[in-house]
C-alpha cells in the first residue's frame, strides 16, 4: 500500500486550505525510525503518540500521556496514520476543522524496534503491530527506555480498537514522568500550549532554533 493510500483517512478529514498541517510528501529515509509525542488541546486535552512505520506515522491518542513508571498502564486509542512531516507540526488547528485546537511537540527522537517471535528471532515491526503486540526502545529528549504497545480490544462488535502503552523494566531515576500538559513545554521551541495559542496568527516555522525547555 502506497503512502497516498495510507493517508487517505488523514486527507479526507482535513481542508488544507484552512489548516497548516502537512499534506505529506516526504519519503522514509534509511535512518533509524522516528517517534514523536505531541500534546493536543482539542475537544479533549490529550497526548498523541506516533511511531514511524515505513513511510507514515502510526498514531495513538493517549489521554493521560506516556509514563516512565512500569506500573502505569496507559490507554492508547488508535487514530489515522499521519505523514512523516507531522513530527515537526506545532501550531493552532483552526476552529471547526478536524482536531481544531493547539498542538505542541513535547518529545521526539528515534526508536529501536525490539519485537521478536518465541524463538527470539526479530519480527518486522509493522507485522508485530498487526499481530497486536510490539516492543521498542525510545531514544528521545525526555522519554528513554523500553516500551510496549499491546492491543486488548480488537474493535469487533461495534467496539473501538484499544491498546495499552506500558514502560518495561524499572522506573528510570531522573526520568520524565507524565507532565502537567498545561505547563509542559515544547521540545522544539520551549513554548507552552498557551504561548502557542497566543502566537496562533503567526506563521509557524519548524526548527526555529529557540531553546528547548523540559
Amino acid at each position: 500500500m502506497g503512502t497516498k493510500d495510507r493517508l487517505a483517512d488523514y486527507h479526507g478529514k482535513r481542508d488544507f486550505g484552512r489548516t497548516r498541517e502537512p499534506e505529506g510528501r516526504a519519503e522514509a529515509s534509511g535512518d533509524e525510525p522516528r517517534f514523536v509525542v505531541q500534546i493536543h488541546d482539542a475537544s479533549t486535552l490529550h497526548f498523541d503518540f506516533r511511531l514511524q512505520v515505513d513511510d507514515v506515522l502510526k498514531s495513538w491518542s493517549v489521554p493521560k500521556g506516556p509514563s516512565d513508571d512500569p506500573h502505569d498502564k496507559r490507554l492508547a486509542m488508535p487514530t489515522e496514520d499521519h505523514p512523516l512531516e507531522y513530527e515537526e507540526f506545532e501550531g493552532v488547528i483552526a476552529k471547526g476543522e478536524y482536531g481544531g485546537g493547539t498542538v505542541i511537540v513535547w518529545d521526539n527522537g528515534t526508536y529501536e524496534p525490539l519485537s521478536h517471535d518465541r524463538r527470539g528471532r526479530p519480527v518486522d515491526f509493522g507485522e508485530s503491530l498487526e499481530r497486536g503486540h510490539a516492543t521498542f526502545r525510545l531514544r528521545g529528549s525526555k522519554l528513554h527506555g523500553e516500551y510496549a504497545l499491546t492491543r486488548f480490544r480488537d474493535g469487533l462488535d461495534g467496539e473501538r480498537e484499544a491498546w495499552l502503552l506500558v514502560k518495561a523494566g524499572k522506573a528510570r531515576a531522573g526520568g520524565h514522568s507524565t507532565p502537567d500538559p498545561r505547563r509542559a513545554r515544547s521540545v522544539m521551541t520551549g513554548r507552552t500550549l498557551a504561548q502557542v495559542a497566543a502566537d496562533g496568527d503567526e506563521e509557524w516555522t519548524p526548527r526555529t532554533g529557540r531553546p528547548a525547555v523540559p
